[in-house]
């Protein structure tokens, strides 16, 4: 939380935040799809209403009435201990209930909420924490709607803008690469259980790391150039079996949102198209390109202990959703060590997404929330320039498959003693 802020000052913050994110959008903006991993804006502000509306109100005021019944099927994600959902690939066919329907279904919802922390004592205890899951579950769906929305224009061929008003920033020289020591030994990881986690970043264990080097900060977009120019994405020998079937496939060349032009190479932002900036982190790329581009500089991906370590104690501070930038930023080089370990790009680890030693999720539906996606993904550290400032920390664990590119992921690289 912000110093001083209460939860229900919290609730209405980031509540208020996600229909900021949507004010700038159109209602058909709001209602389209552009492929099945993404969903409309306007099922993402419903949604996370759904979310406080089944697992608070439902529960702790007494007598409520939803909404619209409809409603607990239509924007029920993936819980099945709820109930039947509708189906996922075809949530743009959701013309109905229109975009007013969805902001007055909101309203209601925060009223009810605002009920619970009007009580003499407030919510009580289960309840908060509850509130407290659901806010962060909102601020992970706030950065959807933009990694989302992106997808969406960058289907359009007239290349629409989120906004014309977006922080552009000056180019500078990359930052020198250079390489950090992580000592080998015994380590603790995961949350110690003060202040907000999701589950998944527990519980604390101990992990023996190696000795191994860490890069002080991400891939840039020059350095990726160099790659493709050097035929990185016709060269077999450098891909995992899965990936080279998806080069072929959907016959990658460059990042997910860079366009040739001409000689050069252009980047749809939310912004407009811009020049590839050389400086800038590369972004858009997918577990296997930067497992391919690690496999060509000779090195590796780092494991996500091995990223936690050095991010452990490390301020957390960088180029996030509130910077108004929404596109990756050059590392400064303002200080020695790493750098933009928050912020700007996720960062793929070449370790597969499983639970830690001893982990239980949580009882009943909401156990759903993480668990049962600890199959077939790779996890990603640090946040990115979409991602809201106070949602992350060293300890949080995001997670996709391999071939997704809507993401702004990117490379951050690591290696072994020479």
């Amino acid at each position: 939380m912000h110093p001083g802020e209460s939860l229900s000052d919290r609730f209405r913050r980031i509540r208020s935040a996600t229909e900021r994110i949507a004010a700038p959008l159109s209602p058909e903006d709001c209602a389209a799809q552009s492929m099945p991993d993404a969903s409309p804006t306007k099922w993402h502000l419903a949604h996370s209403s759904w979310f406080f509306e089944t697992f608070v109100l439902e529960r702790a005021v007494p007598g409520y009435r939803s909404f619209d019944p409809s409603y607990r099927v239509l924007f029920n994600s993936y819980y099945n201990g709820i109930g039947e959902q509708y189906p996922r690939p075809q949530r743009g066919l959701l013309t109905r209930p229109e975009l007013g329907d969805i902001l007055a279904y909101r309203r209601h919802v925060d009223r009810h909420v605002g009920w619970l922390f009007e009580k003499e004592d407030g919510p009580p205890a289960d309840v908060a924490s509850v509130i407290l899951l659901g806010l962060h579950h909102e601020q992970q769906h706030q950065e959807l709607v933009l990694t989302d929305l992106k997808h969406l224009l960058s289907c359009n061929p007239l290349r629409p803008t989120y906004r014309d008003d977006l922080a552009v920033g000056n180019a500078t020289d990359a930052t020198p690469l250079e390489w950090s020591p992580i000592e080998g030994g015994v380590y603790h990881c995961g949350h110690d259980g003060d202040g907000f986690h999701f589950d998944n970043e527990a519980p604390r264990h101990q992990v023996l790391l190696q000795p191994a080097e860490l890069a002080t900060r991400p891939v840039t977009n020059g350095e990726f150039l160099a790659f493709m120019a050097d035929d990185g994405y016709r060269r077999p020998e450098l891909w995992l079996s899965d990936g080279w079937a998806a080069v072929c496939r959907e016959r990658w060349r460059a990042p997910g949102t860079w366009e040739r032009d001409g000689d050069a190479w252009t980047s749809l932002t939310l912004g407009g198209p811009r020049a590839v900036a050389p400086e800038e982190p590369v972004c858009h790329v997918s577990y296997f390109e930067a497992d391919a581009y690690a496999r060509w500089k000779g090195v590796r991906l780092p494991r996500e202990a091995e990223w936690e370590v050095c991010a452990a104690g490390a301020p957390v501070e960088g180029n996030f959703v509130e910077s108004e930038r929404l596109h990756p930023a050059p590392a400064d080089g303002s200080h020695a060590g790493f750098q933009q370990l928050f912020g700007d790009v996720w960062e793929w680890t070449s370790s597969a997404y499983a639970a830690y030693p001893g982990y239980r999720p949580a009882a009943g539906a909401i156990g759903e929330y993480n668990g049962k996606f600890m199959c077939n993904q790779f996890v990603l550290r640090g946040g990115s320039c979409v991602t809201p400032g106070d949602h992350v920390r060293a300890t949080y664990r995001n997670f996709f498959y391999p071939g997704a590119r809507w993401q702004f992921s990117g490379i951050r690289l690591a290696r072994d003693p020479r």
